[in-house]
């Protein structure tokens, strides 16, 4: 019988989220609180309103696309936070995300007891958390991405985690255009991670739509997996798709193994509230 689950992190100590409600989410960066929107949540505030004054900066929302910052204090420089022995340099983006999405946590502790020794690699790896996972580990790990300011971004806290000098092969490319090259060079990989997004473009003006894109990527990392591959992480943050979808795909490619699949989220301090924050499913041997 199939069940589905949530998972959220427990040990985080420069990570906290302080409250949620009314479209709003305070949560604290190793000492800088900021308050952003997330159309998730609504219910209501449990954390008087004196504690949400206290938030250095907050994300003010222009229309459905855009928005800003509004700092009442900026944020420490360098603006940095740990999680074991990773650290990582954090910015404010014109997107509202800060460099980090603090629930992958849960996901970077199960890579981080799989990738010993193995050849790993990470797509759509944004600023490094798996791949940092993978390394600290002693994993080879290639690093593909399609925006160069982000890989720069994850090489700077490859620095700050003192991974800099492991095996990272760091790749600005179109994710699925060098999947499908790794597979004419007979590459192959013991274990895949990706992040896709539910829409993107890649270094070209390609276009990524993730149900008509994800299986026919699935399918070509089928063909560089390894003959005895340890492990296979998929997440994803649109709302379009259930941790059951991403179940059936990893079965549809791997017949053996184990799958686990579930919602990610982040529990609140004030009310032990768990907002959602996207969906994994995850195959092993």
């Amino acid at each position: 019988m199939l069940s589905i689950s949530v998972e959220y992190p427990t040990d985080w100590k420069d990570y906290e989220l302080i409250d949620t409600g009314e479209g709003m989410k305070l949560e604290r960066f190793a000492t800088y609180i900021v308050a952003r929107p997330d159309p998730r949540i609504l219910w209501t505030k449990r954390a008087p309103e004196t504690t949400w004054n206290e938030a250095h900066a907050m994300y003010v929302r222009t229309s459905a696309t855009e928005g800003h910052w509004k700092k009442r204090v900026d944020p420490p420089t360098p603006w940095l936070m740990r999680y074991g022995d990773l650290t990582f340099t954090l910015r404010p983006t014109e997107f509202k995300h800060v460099g980090v999405f603090p629930e992958q946590a849960t996901n970077w502790d199960w890579i981080d007891a799989r990738a010993r020794g193995l050849k790993i690699l990470n797509l759509f790896a944004y600023t490094g958390g798996a791949t940092l996972a993978a390394a600290s580990a002693g994993a080879f790990v290639t690093h593909v991405d399609s925006v160069r300011s982000v890989i720069t971004w994850a090489r700077e806290n490859a620095a700050l985690s003192n991974l800099d000098k492991t095996p990272i092969r760091w790749i600005e490319d179109d994710v699925y255009k060098f999947v499908v090259r790794e597979g004419r060079r007979g590459s192959a990989y013991d274990g895949i991670v990706m992040d896709p997004p539910r829409f993107g473009r890649g270094t070209k003006g390609e276009v990524w739509k993730i149900e008509e894109d994800l299986p026919k990527l699935l399918e070509a990392c089928k063909k560089i997996l390894s003959p005895k591959p340890a492990f296979f992480l998929i997440n994803a943050y649109t709302a379009d798709l259930s941790s059951l979808v991403l179940h059936h795909l990893l079965r549809d490619i791997l017949p053996g193994g184990k799958i686990e699949y579930a919602e990610l989220a982040l529990k609140d301090s004030i009310g032990g509230r768990l907002l959602p924050n996207g969906i994994f499913a995850r195959w092993s041997i």
